[in-house]
C-alpha cells in the first residue's frame, strides 16, 4: 500500500472523531453578526487548528466580526472556509444535531461546518502543512464586508485556493460561481393625506411599483442573468401617501460582463411620476468564478482521488456564489466543493452525508499534497 493511498485508511479511523467534532461545531452556533456567538466558533477552532497546525492562528477582528489565519512562510495553498452560518441564535435548541441512516442534520452542518471539520482532519493526515494557510472567516454569509480584504490579500500570495464549501449532492467540485450584484434603491415622494388630499402627495409604492417591472426586464434568461427585486418596504400608515420606499436587488450572472451591463442599466433608473426621485446604494459585489481558474486543480484533484481509489469527480457550475469569486477574480486558481456532500442550504432540509466526510478529507489532503509538492503556476495577477 502507498504512502498516499494510506491516507484514505487514515482518514477512516478518524470517522468517530469527526463525528464528534461535528456535532460539537454544529451546536456551537454562529450566527451572522452576533459577535459572542462568533467569538465562541473561533475559540473552539482557534483550538483545534493549533492543534494540526502546530502553530498559533492570528485572530483578527474587524467590526466585531473574528476571523482566524494561519499563514505559512511560503504558501503554496490557501485552505479557504467560513464559520457563520445563516441560522439565528437559539435554532439548535429547536433543530438539534441528528444523525440517522448516515446523514446528518442542523443548522450550518452542510454550509459549511462539516467542510471545516474535513478540512482539520486533512491536515491532519499530512506530515507537512509548513507551506499551507488556512483562512476561517466569520461573515460570507452576510456578504464577506469585513473578510474580503483579508481573503484577497492571503489569496494573492498562495499559489492555489481550496475552499471547503460543500460539493453537490451527488459529490461533484465546484469550479465555476455565478457572480452577483446588489442594490439598495430607494424612492423619494411626497407625504399627503390619503383621504382629503391624496392628489398633493407623490406616492412612493406607486414610483416603486414602476421601478420594480422595470428592472426585472433588465434580466436576460439565454444568458443565466437574473435580476430579482426581493425585499420591499414602503409608507408608513394606511391613511398617507407614501413619501419613501425602499427595494432591494438581486443580480446573478455567469460573466462579468453581464453583470456590468446590468449595472450600467439600473443606474440610468428615472423616476415614472412628476417629482420622485431616486437615489442607489451598491453595485458588483462578486464576478463570477470561471471554469479556467479550476481546471487546472480539478485535474489534479481527479488525480489525487485515483491515486486513493476514489471515484474521480466532477465539475459542476454553481449558480450561488462564495469567497472562491474573490479569489478566482484575482487570477489565483481556485477550486470550490471541497466541503460535505450534501444539500438543502440555508433550509431546513440541509444536510451531509456523514459516511463520506472521511473520503473527502482523504481527497482534500491528497490535492493539498500534491500541490504542494508541485505548485500550480497562476494565470494572472491583477
Amino acid at each position: 500500500m502507498s504512502l498516499r493511498s494510506a491516507l484514505r485508511w487514515a482518514a477512516e479511523d478518524r470517522a468517530a472523531e469527526m463525528l464528534e467534532r461535528l456535532e460539537e461545531l454544529v451546536s456551537c452556533e454562529s450566527p451572522p453578526g452576533s459577535a459572542p456567538h462568533l467569538r465562541a466558533c473561533a475559540d473552539l477552532l482557534s483550538g483545534w487548528g493549533r492543534a494540526v497546525l502546530g502553530r498559533e492562528p492570528r485572530r483578527i477582528v474587524r467590526d466585531g466580526v473574528p476571523h482566524l489565519l494561519w499563514p505559512a512562510a511560503e504558501q503554496r495553498v490557501l485552505l479557504l472556509g467560513h464559520f457563520d452560518t445563516v441560522w439565528p441564535a437559539g435554532t439548535i435548541e429547536r433543530w438539534p444535531f441528528a444523525v440517522d441512516g448516515g446523514v446528518a442534520t442542523g443548522p450550518g452542518v452542510c454550509d459549511m461546518k462539516s467542510g471545516i471539520v474535513q478540512m482539520l482532519t486533512a491536515l491532519a493526515l499530512l506530515e507537512d502543512t509548513s507551506h499551507v494557510g488556512v483562512l476561517l472567516t466569520g461573515d460570507e454569509e452576510s456578504g464577506s464586508v469585513t473578510s474580503r480584504p483579508l481573503i484577497e490579500a492571503e489569496a494573492r500570495r498562495s499559489g492555489a485556493v481550496l475552499v471547503c464549501e460543500p460539493s453537490t449532492p451527488s459529490g461533484e467540485l465546484k469550479v465555476a460561481r455565478k457572480g452577483g450584484s446588489a442594490y439598495r434603491l430607494v424612492v423619494h415622494g411626497r407625504a399627503s393625506h390619503a383621504g382629503v388630499e391624496p392628489h398633493a402627495g407623490v406616492n412612493a409604492t406607486v414610483e416603486v411599483a414602476h421601478q420594480i417591472l422595470a428592472v426585472r426586464e433588465l434580466a436576460a434568461a439565454a444568458r443565466g442573468t437574473s435580476v430579482t427585486p426581493t425585499a420591499l418596504s414602503s409608507g408608513t400608515t394606511s391613511n398617507t401617501v407614501p413619501e419613501r420606499a425602499v427595494l432591494a436587488i438581486d443580480v446573478r450572472s455567469w460573466t462579468g460582463a453581464e453583470l456590468d451591463r446590468v449595472d450600467r442599466m439600473i443606474r440610468r433608473s428615472a423616476p415614472r411620476l412628476p417629482e420622485a426621485r431616486l437615489s442607489l446604494e451598491g453595485g458588483v459585489n462578486r464576478y463570477p468564478l470561471t471554469e479556467d481558474m479550476a481546471r487546472g486543480l480539478l485535474a489534479a484533484a481527479r488525480e489525487a482521488a485515483k491515486e486513493l481509489g476514489l471515484e474521480p469527480p466532477g465539475g459542476a457550475h454553481a449558480a450561488g456564489a462564495s469567497d472562491a469569486n474573490f479569489t478566482g477574480a484575482l487570477g489565483v486558481p481556485t477550486l470550490d466543493g471541497l466541503g460535505g456532500v450534501g444539500g438543502g442550504a440555508h433550509a431546513r432540509s440541509e444536510y451531509v452525508d456523514v459516511r463520506r466526510m472521511p473520503e473527502r478529507a482523504a481527497l482534500l489532503a491528497g490535492l493539498v499534497g500534491r500541490l504542494v509538492r508541485t505548485p500550480l503556476r497562476k494565470a494572472r495577477t491583477p
